[in-house]
């Protein structure tokens, strides 16, 4: 199942787990990535909810922005590598 992710998701893993040398990991990035993307994504559904209820146009915006975040932090938190992981955080 992992393997069918990390092959669709590709596009967005190839751009952090590219590069050679050492790069500096610790498990509790991993951690908090994966927080920070339940984060963002819980904000993107209160967005939503909000734009909803207002029926604002302009509040597209944050969803998306707020979205992209969170699903970008879970794709490379469960699925990259260690080295995805710390070019995120520029650790490399």
């Amino acid at each position: 199942m992992k393997a069918v992710l990390r092959k669709l998701c590709s596009p967005v893993l190839r751009i952090f787990e590219s590069g050679e040398g050492e790069f500096d990991y610790k498990s509790s990035h991993r951690t908090i990535l994966i927080v920070l993307g339940l984060l963002c994504l819980v904000i993107a559904s209160i967005s939503l909810a909000m734009t909803l209820m207002t029926r604002e146009p302009a509040g597209v915006i944050p969803i998306m922005v707020f979205l992209l975040t969170g699903l970008v932090c879970e794709i490379v938190g469960l699925l990259g590598t260690d080295r995805a992981v710390a070019r995120i955080w520029k650790r490399n």
